[in-house]
Order: C-alpha cells, then structure tokens, then sequence
C-alpha cells in the first residue's frame, strides 16, 4: 500500500513560518505523488476562505495562495469544525473543495495504514 500524509497545520499569520512549513511540505508531497490531507485548524483556518491565503506574506516563501491551489488540485483540504464555529466560518464560505470535519475525522485519517501524521 501507498504511503500517505496528513498534516494538520495549526498556526497562520501568528506563526507565519511554522505555517508556511505546512503548507509547503504538503505541497511538496504532492508534486511527489504522495496522497495528502491538509487540516487547517486554529488561526490557518482563515485560510480556507477565498482570498486570505493572498493576503499571508512571508519573505523568501512561495506564495501561500500557490501552495494552497497545488494541495487543492491534488490532495484534500479540511478546516477543522470547532475552529470553523470559533471563527464564524460555514460550510458556504469555504473556498470549492475545501471541507469542514471533524476530530473524529481526523483521527480516522492519521491512524490509516501506511499513513504518516505532521502537526505545524
């Protein structure tokens, strides 16, 4: 069986280079084949909405809205659920693709066979 990753990234523009690490080892296990779920919990759920990802800047980094598009395409997205209703966030206002799940969710996925769990 294939390898797989799930990354919950737990910071955003609070820790910006804790955040982008996430982001861009996800991407990077993308482009390298490898399936991925990106959970986006505490302040990086923000990011699960159009145009905030544009918004995060951090020198020398590729752009966070880049890294979010290239895991969009080719792995999964979720925003956690009580980080969602902390912050106001619906299911309607979610960037197309991306989901709203819950801890059970995520611990179904991290403990999957062959399944190798990041937490930023």
């Amino acid at each position: 069986m294939a390898r797989s990753m799930v990354i919950k990234v737990t910071a955003g523009s609070d820790a910006p280079e804790r955040c982008n690490q996430a982001f861009t080892v996800a991407t990077a296990a993308v482009a390298s084949g490898v399936p991925v779920s990106l959970w986006l919990t505490g302040e990086s759920a923000w990011f699960g909405l159009p145009g905030r990802a544009k918004e995060f800047s951090l020198p020398e980094a590729t752009p966070l809205e880049d890294l979010l598009g290239a895991v969009l395409a080719g792995g999964k997205v979720t925003v956690c659920t009580q980080c969602a209703a902390r912050r106001g966030i619906k299911v309607d206002d979610l960037i197309e693709g991306v989901r709203i799940a819950g801890a059970s969710t995520f611990v179904e996925e991290a403990l999957g066979e062959g399944v190798q769990a990041l937490v930023y």
